[in-house]
């Protein structure tokens, strides 16, 4: 079925044609993540991730897939009760409803903190209601149910009232839910995107997902969670490019001799292949450390993969238009479609700029209790000389760029990492090239962490560079 999607035609209508949602639907490709018991098919993170690869040879499909499982029901599938499981998902499995998340707003974004839709609940206590709208609403006004997330009231003991976030399963069909018009994209415009208004809407309290005031940490979970699942997308698309630049590189003449043969040439296109090779690495690697382990944090590992893939996928792009030439800004073909598609890719499930601060700090969160006592010392030379002094000489090379590579790494990686011609060409192997790497993150954490102790969330600039110590 996927060969015979027409994205281009797709691209041009604006949205998927029924046939597809059908066969999208025979395919089960709608239960891809929901368990068995609830009919749908239970697939592992790494079996979802082929799985995506497929899919994702038209990203509008692969999006519409994705933001039914990956953010729509998430949050039913995290803090659902039985009940409302059973009521939920095997209709969500099976295609004949579609999920949406509801949670950004034109004025706060993705900022749960700052969304201004309110919840009331009645007086006899029996229903809470709900005013307020959500922009950019993915599958907006083709969803059966929305996860919407609104402004509660809650009262602490000393009677003073604060303001709180709760999650609501919100039925297409109650009163005072409304669609506004089909937002006009730039790309991936098979998928339906648009504001959803809800006045007055009547939401019984059983539809409450997980507790009353307690849903900013499940919209957290939810979009923390969903960024693996962009991964597929990426290698897929990439090795599309790959694949046509390697398909016209090796046909084109230029001055007497192919494309293939200029080195800039072989250069550019190593460097896509083996930048894909690394995105498909980090997306296997991460789906396997979620299907291994019970409950595994991986949050942090999910956005250097969001970051690190979207922006190399980008950068892989426009390198493979660069080899097609003057093809590549033809509309008779794929590629200026696949570049509009990909564009959001930096933007959705948090902007990468954003997850770049996300990563530095829970990195700094993970290493500062460890260091605490040094940054103390450090942060109070006057009653720490010895500290000071002994860290300076320490650190000598480290503030030259010339850390001692002593660690040791390659005994624990693979031999071929241990290349001796490339220790000749660069003086560097793969395995010192890490250990460099590690040390470098180690040095930028401990001066940040030095220079500005608790405050250090302040410095934006400082982390961005701590984070791209770790991300390549």
């Amino acid at each position: 079925m996927i060969a015979s999607i027409d994205s281009a035609a797709i691209d041009s209508a604006g949205c998927i044609p029924p046939d597809i949602l059908e066969g999208l639907k025979q395919l089960d490709l709608f239960g891809q993540q929901i368990p068995v018991e609830y009919g749908g098919l239970g697939l592992t993170v790494t079996e979802f991730a082929r799985l995506s690869e497929a899919v994702a040879s038209d990203p509008s499909i692969f999006l519409l897939l994705a933001a039914h499982q990956l953010l729509g029901l998430q949050g039913l599938l995290i803090a659902g009760t039985e009940e409302q499981k059973y009521r939920y998902l095997p209709r969500l499995a099976n295609g004949d409803w579609v999920a949406a998340l509801c949670l950004s707003e034109s004025e706060s974004g993705s900022d749960l903190t700052s969304i201004k839709t309110q919840a009331t609940l009645s007086e006899d206590g029996d229903t809470w209601v709900i005013n307020g709208s959500k922009n950019w609403v993915t599958n907006g006004s083709i969803a059966n149910l929305y996860i919407v997330f609104a402004k509660t009231k809650m009262e602490d003991h000393k009677g003073q009232i604060h303001d709180r976030t709760t999650a609501f399963l919100v039925e297409r069909e109650f009163e005072g839910v409304s669609c506004g018009q089909p937002d006009d994209k730039l790309g991936i415009r098979g998928t339906s995107t648009c504001e959803v208004f809800f006045k007055k809407t009547p939401v019984p309290v059983e539809n409450v997902l997980g507790e009353v005031n307690k849903g900013f940490n499940l919209g957290l979970d939810i979009l923390n969670g969903s960024r693996y699942g962009m991964g597929g997308l990426l290698t897929e698309v990439l090795k599309k490019f790959i694949g046509w630049a390697t398909e016209h590189v090796v046909n084109r003449n230029q001055l007497g001799k192919t494309l293939k043969d200029y080195e800039l040439i072989q250069e550019k296109l190593a460097k896509v292949t083996s930048t894909t090779y690394a995105v498909e690495s980090m997306t296997y690697l991460l789906a396997a450390m979620l299907d291994t382990y019970e409950d595994p944090d991986c949050t942090v590992e999910a956005a250097m993969l969001k970051v690190f893939g979207t922006e190399t996928c980008w950068n892989g792009i426009n390198d493979c238009l660069q080899l097609l030439g003057g093809k590549g800004y033809l509309k008779n073909y794929p590629y200026e479609r696949l570049l509009r598609d990909m564009s959001i890719t930096m933007l959705v499930d948090g902007a990468n700029d954003a997850l770049r601060f996300f990563i530095a700090f829970k990195g700094l969160q993970h290493i500062g209790p460890l260091l605490s006592e040094r940054v103390k010392g450090l942060r109070n030379p006057l009653n720490n000389p010895g500290l000071v002094f002994k860290t300076i000489w320490k650190r000598r090379n480290q503030a030259k760029d010339h850390p001692s590579l002593n660690l040791g790494l390659c005994n624990n990686l693979h031999p071929a990492l241990e290349v001796t011609w490339l220790t000749i060409i660069s003086h560097l192997v793969p395995s010192k090239l890490l250990e460099y790497c590690v040390l470098r993150l180690q040095y930028a954490s401990e001066m940040v962490l030095t220079r500005h102790g608790s405050e250090v969330g302040e410095y934006q600039m400082e982390l961005n560079v701590d984070c791209i110590s770790v991300l390549p």
